[in-house]
């Protein structure tokens, strides 16, 4: 009978990254030596230091995750407040004395000076001014007014001089929270506010011309536009604002 020779092969080693012979005997003596354990130990040591940053990372990312809900719970509950108190109408935000919360627009109204506060975004709303600005121009157009109103006072009762540079003093305390001091953009348009027309920002005056002769048809049709003009502005007053809370 024929006898065959048969390769036993080799053995690779993922420690030590060599081919051993594939016999018990070379197997056993490799795996007894200095260097496959030395191979052995460093790779053991490597997996743990993965494992260990691999925990840090799942911890740190929980605790992360832990913070922006505390957070997000916390700001949540302080908009649910908020809106408890615009609904019941609450004035314990109130800017100062002489503050009224009107419910309807989601605003606080001062009688003296006539002028809206916006609590969330801190700006001041004047029929005089027909938008929203900072506190400083607010108040410096109340101002203006009330002094315009007291010297033409003085000049139809002939009041003496000292009582013509008197100017009323303005109520009302400062507003709680934030208060702008940068202006609007004029170019932003606002919410609620009626866009800009472009034939009343390319009309010009007309000088040393005769007035123009209108029929009874236009008068009256004239007159109909301009009370329509009154109740769509009458309407949409409680909506002009930066934004309402709900």
């Amino acid at each position: 009978m024929t006898e065959y020779w048969v390769s036993q092969g080799n053995k690779w080693c993922d420690f030590c990254k060599i081919f051993i012979a594939n016999n018990p005997f070379s197997i056993r003596t490799h795996e007894l030596g200095k260097r496959h354990k030395d191979n052995v130990s460093k790779r053991l040591s490597t997996m743990q230091k993965e494992s260990d940053a691999k925990d840090k990372e799942q911890q740190q990312a929980a605790r992360a995750l832990q913070q922006i809900e505390a957070k997000a719970k916390k700001s949540y509950q302080k908009d649910l407040e908020n809106s408890q108190r615009n609904v019941d109408g609450d004035t314990s935000a109130a800017p100062g004395d002489g503050w009224v919360f009107d419910s309807t627009s989601g605003y606080y109204y001062d009688k003296s000076t006539g002028l809206h506060y916006d609590s969330n975004s801190g700006f001041y709303y004047s029929d005089g001014l027909g938008k929203w600005v900072t506190q400083e121009e607010a108040y410096k157009s109340v101002q203006t007014s009330k002094t315009d109103v007291g010297q033409s006072s003085t000049s139809q009762t002939k009041a003496p001089p000292a009582a013509e540079t008197a100017v009323p003093a303005i109520k009302g305390g400062p507003a709680p929270g934030r208060v702008v001091t940068k202006p609007l953009n004029l170019m932003r348009p606002i919410k609620g506010a009626p866009a800009p027309s472009v034939v009343a920002a390319n009309k010009r005056k007309r000088e040393d011309k005769k007035p123009k002769v209108i029929s009874k048809e236009e008068e009256a049709a004239l007159k109909a536009r301009e009370a329509a003009r009154k109740r769509v502005e009458d309407r949409e007053k409680p909506l002009m604002g930066l934004y309402r809370t709900y």
